[in-house]
Parts: structure tokens; C-alpha cells; sequence
């Protein structure tokens, strides 16, 4: 039908992807020029105004579909593997794959910042450190804790979506412990993930004026300027996230799936660039869920499970930052921290990772906790605060990229992955320009 439609309007369409990077683009471009003009009007009305208004309605709409999403489809998950002992061991293998791809890429990080040594000599003059405040580090036993809800429907008001992802799996193993009386219950969920998946596809068709207004507000805010001060910060960081992105992430992929590595990223591109505008990973899951299961093959019962498991406690981009940013005060503030002092970064990290939401800004409360644990001042915060919301950009991109690696790992190893859909470069592509229309609607 697409091709059909495609010839009568004239010729191809532009692809969604390409209409997103040209929004990107330009987005830079206005915002860099707004930036530059300053004008307090505009700045009032135009950037935090308007494309303040259209960005967090984009970004409200993506959020709006994760529980729901996440509910029917992992449900559906559960139950369409049917075996609890599969379950448990795919549950099993993408928890431990999580936490080896964060505890690896903030090893990554901070080898990369002890090698260049951003901050020695940085000048402090200038810098407000007012209004920074430190969050408790989480003691494992409470994190784990965390995990059971007392209430599952306020779990599911408030987003909690660890707590939403345990409820959901109690579910649906009850759910089949019921076996064919379930069988009504478990259609009717299916026919609701079908439905949020729809309404992705909608939500997914205002993406290039979202995208281009989020872009376009952040960069009119920040500029370019404030990245001169903390460069050699920027540098090492962007440094480490395109290591772990290009290199650690897809040779794990190749090593224990098989799977090409370019292939893969080319395919995931649509999500990470929805993670790179929303910095966000949760607001992302729709998006990734939907590459990994229709342009990746991933089978939709693995990837409804591993998808918003990773999105909750996979943050990989997130753990990198915290690594050059320690490094990077450390130097600042002349101290040393030791063997120690790294491996306590690497194990608050991993800690944190998990008990914590994937939503903007969230790595700076991350690092509150990892700075109180090796003792540097929390202060040291408002200097790469400025910088912090672009940086977070890039991560969010490495960490849904980190998600989806790990549940192909998961699914090829499970044998639950279409090779055939894998390796045709036009699969799930379809769905991104044309609506599926009723036949006689077409007529």
C-alpha cells in the first residue's frame, strides 16, 4: 500500500529519520542564532514560550505511552513465553549483561579522563556554587526494597517504573498459572499493545516539529560559549561516550550475539535520535521498542521485557559521565583519589544505575551521591552544570543504544530473533511514512 501511495503522490517520500536530522539541523541553526541575538523578547516568548510549549507537549506525548506500553507489552511478553523458567532466565542474563555494559563503560571513562586529565589548573574564578545539594546515597538493600510497590496503582500514576516492570511480571506469571482461562485475558492485551503501538505511529508523525523545538530551545539557552571553560571536560566526555558507543557496545554485540555491528546501529538510528532531543530514556522506550522489534527482528516478548528493564536500570551514558566528571573534580580540587577511590565510583555507579529514573537531568543527582562517596565537594557540580544538558543528550543516545545491544544479546541467544528481518536494510521502515488504513477506508 505504501508504494502504491508513494507513486501516486509523485514519487518516494522522505523517510521520518531524514525529516528528524533535517529538524535537528536546523534547530541548531535557529538556536545558535537566537542565542547569539539575545533579544529578551524573544527570548521570553519564542524560545521558552513557544518551542518550550511544543517541545514538553512532544515529550509529555512520549511519556504518555510509556506505562501503558510497557505494561501491555511486557504482560504479553510474560505470557507469550510461557515458560516461567525461560522467564527467569532472560531475566537473569539481560540483568547481569546491564550491569557488566555500565560497570564496563565507567571503566571506560575513567581510563580515558586519567589518560588526558581534564581540570588540572582550571581557574574557579567566576563559578556560582549555590544552590547544589547533595542526595543520600541508596544502600543496596534499600534498592532492592524499592522494588516491591506498596500500591501498584500508585506505581503506575507515578511512573516508578521498576516497581510497574515487578507488578507486571507477578502478573502475568499468575496469569499463567491459570493457563486456558487466561486465554481471553491475554488476547485482549495483545489487542492493547496493538493499539499503543498505533498511537506511537501517531504520536511519532509530530516527532520533526518536537525534535526542532527541543533543539532549538536548548541551544538558544545554552550557546556554544559555555563550552569553552570546561573543554577539556566536554572533550574527554564526548570522547568516552563515542568509544563505548562505536566500540565497547557493538564488539560485545558481535563477540556474544554475532550480529553485524554496523547493521545494527544503522537500524537503531531513529531511537537514538529521539533519545539525543528528549534526553530521556523512558520517553525513548516507544521508539526503541518499536526498532529493535520491527527493524532489529527481536522477538516482541523478549524485547517487551528487556527494553523497559534496561531503560529503567541500564544507563550506561549516564555511568560515563559520572566517571570523567569525578575525574575531571578531582583535578580541579587537587585531589587524589586513589585505586579506592575508583572502584568506589564504579560500585556507586552500578548501585545507583539501578534504584534510579531515566529522565532528564537525573546523572546530576547520580553524581551528588558518587562525589559524597570519595569525598569531593558537591559544589563542584556548577561547573559543568551549564554544559550538562547537551552532555546529557549524547549519553541518553549511548544508553537506550546499551538497551537495545543487550536485548539482542539476550534474544539471539534465546533464538529469538528474525535473521531474515535483521538483515533486510527496508524492514519496519514502511510504517514510518504511510497510516495503515481500513481497505475499504483506501476505496
Amino acid at each position: 500500500m505504501a508504494d502504491s501511495t508513494a507513486e501516486s503522490s509523485g514519487g518516494p517520500k522522505m523517510s521520518l529519520t531524514m525529516k528528524i536530522m533535517i529538524a535537528m539541523g536546523l534547530g541548531i541553526v535557529v538556536g545558535v542564532i537566537l542565542n547569539t541575538i539575545n533579544n529578551d523578547f524573544l527570548n521570553t516568548q519564542l524560545v521558552a514560550g513557544f518551542f518550550g510549549m511544543i517541545g514538553k507537549m512532544f515529550v509529555n506525548a512520549l511519556k504518555m505511552l510509556v506505562v501503558p506500553l510497557v505494561f501491555f507489552s511486557l504482560l504479553g511478553g510474560v505470557t507469550g513465553i510461557g515458560d516461567i523458567r525461560v522467564l527467569g532466565r532472560v531475566g537473569s542474563k539481560s540483568f547481569v549483561l546491564y550491569l557488566a555494559t555500565t560497570a564496563l563503560a565507567i571503566t571506560v571513562a575513567l581510563v580515558l579522563a586519567t589518560i588526558i586529565g581534564p581540570g588540572k589548573g582550571f581557574d574557579m574564578t567566576g563559578i556560582d556554587a549555590s544552590g547544589i545539594n547533595a542526595a543520600e546515597a541508596p544502600s543496596v538493600w534499600n534498592v532492592f526494597a524499592a522494588i516491591v510497590p506498596t500500591n501498584p496503582i500508585q506505581a503506575f500514576a507515578s511512573g516508578e517504573m521498576l516497581q510497574v516492570i515487578f507488578y507486571t511480571v507477578v502478573l502475568g506469571i499468575a496469569v499463567l498459572m491459570l493457563g486456558g482461562r487466561s486465554k481471553p485475558f491475554i488476547e485482549a492485551c495483545d489487542y492493547m499493545n496493538d493499539v499503543m503501538m498505533k498511537i506511537v505511529d501517531l504520536v511519532m508523525r509530530a516527532a520533526p516539529y518536537g525534535v526542532f523545538a527541543l533543539i532549538a530551545k536548548t541551544f538558544a539557552e545554552q550557546g556554544i560559549g559555555l563550552f569553552v571553560p570546561v573543554m577539556a571536560y566536554v572533550v574527554t566526555l564526548v570522547a568516552a561516550l563515542m568509544i563505548h558507543l562505536f566500540i565497547t557496545l557493538p564488539g560485545m554485540l558481535k563477540l556474544l550475539s554475532g550480529l553485524n555491528p554496523v547493521t545494527f546501529l544503522k537500524k537503531m538510528r531513529p531511537a537514538q535520535i529521539f533519545a539525543f532531543s528528549t534526553a530521556s530514556s523512558n520517553a525513548t522506550i516507544p521508539v526503541t521498542y518499536q526498532c529493535a522489534t520491527e527493524r532489529v527482528g527481536v522477538d516482541k516478548d523478549v524485547a517487551s521485557f528487556c527494553i523497559p528493564f534496561g531503560a529503567t536500570i541500564n544507563m550506561d551514558g549516564t555511568a560515563i559521565m559520572q566517571g570523567v566528571a569525578t575525574v575531571f573534580l578531582a583535578n580541579v580540587y587537587g585531589i587524589d583519589l586513589g585505586l579506592v577511590g575508583y572502584i568506589t565510583v564504579i560500585g556507586m555507579a552500578v548501585l545507583a544505575s539501578i534504584g534510579t529514573a531515566g529522565v532528564p537531568g537525573v546523572g546530576l543527582v547520580m553524581l551528588t551521591m558518587v562525589l559524597g562517596q570519595v569525598g569531593l565537594p558537591i559544589e563542584g557540580i556548577a561547573i559543568i552544570l551549564g554544559v550538562d544538558r547537551l552532555m546529557d543528550m549524547i549519553r541518553t543516545a549511548v544508553n537506550i543504544t546499551g538497551d537495545a545491544i543487550v536485548t539482542s544479546i539476550v534474544a539471539k541467544g534465546e533464538g529469538k530473533i528474525d535473521m531474515e528481518i535483521f538483515n533486510d536494510p527496508n524492514a519496519g521502515t514502511t510504517g514510518e511514512d504511510e497510516v495503515e488504513l481500513p481497505h475499504h477506508a483506501v476505496a
